[in-house]
């Protein structure tokens, strides 16, 4: 069956084709680019891609490499070195404004020009093409690809990068910028002069989107503590001087390039990336800009928006009974709960410590000191454990035949298993203890080698080891089929 997703991005791209805005003319490489490409690309986290329109056009990655720039240097010197560094907080001037804080001299955040360069020397490498190299490195890795560096294109930035270059000796004169302001302007020059396609943003934006687990590789690139860092820094700081009005309108942490890209990386969800050269006022995609309101607004998937009423976080009162004897914790009752009107305790799942085996009634869990606790007229009874749908069904003969078995009496049931596998084995299950509790399987109600051979078909007999003298082994019954039951002995 085909998907229909193709189909709607076609749409949606039909929708948000107006022209509008013009394409970057200070970069002279931008410059030449064709104002009429228009291509988009879905990743969701599972690996799935959908793309429509000029998704395979290639173009210089340019500021959208900042957030991924930002996670190499986190993962490089932690969190904590990065934020004494480089701050989080929203500058609300444009993307090559020269804004540092008046008392440290740092920036403000990473995504604006001067924080970007900061960034760039903060990432590993014992020199400028040293950083290169593990930058270009890290994108391949989260592109799933191996990029290139357009040269053609870097040199021509690079000969216009003169705001750049001031801003990176004004970072060295404060104190803040360790390497050479000409190294580290080259450097992140080259950064973004990365060629990519929508296909490659969007399985990036994926990976953020992921945990920092690319979605086809299945390979851990960036730990959740960066992930949530570089996301949170995306979505107050990515828009520039217009994240007030993404945030509220759009609400999906995204970062925009003078290239004519935008990427989005919903949590949990999807990457998105979305290229059209002409730009607006704030140096972000005009279509770009408008294909992210119609999926946020078609597909709700603005951050705040709530699919449904959330329940309450207190999800149960319990109520004390004491100290259980068995597991030295304490042993708890849930309050309001039909099913446990007899107040049976309903020991909790804590970390640490033995736990009752599930098949033990409840009579069965204390000790013979333990005060005695009114259980249900069924407490008694051993629960039969339910059987696991298999992953491929049985041929139609086979559920026939047992259909045919179910219909007929238990007597007669019970005699075409076989010798000794009808009440013996029920005798046997019977005979389980906890190690704590009863100690174990007395010696004459325990199956001898043969036994086990005939009854399971597959000998799992253990010897008893010497530290079992204290309390004897331990026999735990299991099915492995409709005709296969393995017993074992252990402490």
């Amino acid at each position: 069956m085909r998907s229909p997703i193709p189909d709607y991005l076609l749409e949606v791209l039909d929708a948000c084709g107006a022209d509008a805005g013009a394409v970057a003319d200070y970069i002279p490489e931008l410059a030449a680019a064709d104002p009429d490409r228009f291509g988009i690309c879905v990743a969701t986290v599972d690996g799935a891609v959908y793309a429509a329109g000029d998704a395979d056009v290639e173009f210089t990655i340019q500021s959208m490499s900042k957030p991924f720039t930002y996670a190499l240097a986190l993962a490089d010197r932690g969190v904590d070195e990065m934020d004494e560094r480089v701050g989080v907080e929203p500058s609300g001037e444009a993307f090559n404004e020269i804004s540092l804080d008046p008392e440290t001299g740092r920036p403000r955040n990473a995504m604006i020009n001067a924080g970007a360069l900061l960034t760039h020397s903060l990432v590993d490498g014992e020199d400028a093409d040293a950083r290169s190299q593990r930058v270009l490195a890290g994108f391949s890795r989260f592109a799933g690809r191996d990029l290139v560096v357009d040269e053609d294109a870097s040199s021509s930035e690079f000969a216009s990068a003169h705001r750049n270059l001031g801003m990176a000796h004004l970072l060295k004169a404060s104190g803040v910028l360790e390497c050479d302001p000409v190294d580290v302007v080259e450097g992140y020059t080259r950064q973004c002069s990365i060629t990519v396609s929508c296909r490659d943003l969007a399985m990036m934006a994926a990976t953020l989107a992921n945990a920092g687990t690319h979605p086809l590789t299945h390979e851990r690139l960036l730990s959740r503590p960066v992930v949530r860092q570089v996301m949170s820094v995306m979505m107050t700081c990515g828009m520039y001087d217009a994240a007030g009005d993404w945030m509220t309108d759009v609400g999906i942490p995204a970062k925009s390039g003078v290239s004519g890209g935008v990427i989005g990386a919903l949590p949990g969800q999807v990457g998105i990336a979305v290229f059209s050269p002409r730009l607006d006022t704030h140096g972000s995609s005009v279509r770009g800009v408008r294909v992210f309101e119609r999926l946020s607004g078609d597909m709700g998937m603005h951050l705040m928006d709530v699919a449904q009423e959330g329940r309450s976080a207190l999800r149960g009162s319990y109520v004390s009974e004491g100290e259980d004897p068995v597991t030295g914790r304490p042993a708890l009752r849930r309050c309001g709960d039909r099913r446990t009107r007899d107040r049976r305790c309903r020991p909790l799942d804590h970390a640490g410590g033995p736990r009752p085996h599930p098949r033990l009634p409840l009579a069965r869990r204390r000790s013979p000191d333990a005060p005695r606790v009114r259980a249900s007229p069924r407490a008694g009874r051993t629960r039969r454990a339910r059987h696991r749908p298999r992953a491929h069904p049985a041929p139609r003969g086979q559920r026939r035949r047992r259909a045919a078995r179910r219909r007929l009496p238990r007597r007669v049931r019970r005699r075409r298993r076989g010798p000794r596998t009808g009440h013996r084995l029920s005798r046997l299950r019977r005979g389980i203890r906890h190690p704590e509790l009863r100690g174990s399987v007395a010696p004459e109600a325990r199956p001898s080698a043969c036994r086990h051979q005939q009854i399971s078909g597959a000998s799992r007999a253990q010897e008893r080891p010497a530290a079992c003298a204290g309390h004897g082994p331990i026999l735990v019954v299991w099915s492995g089929g409709p005709n296969r039951t393995f017993f074992e002995t252990f402490c």
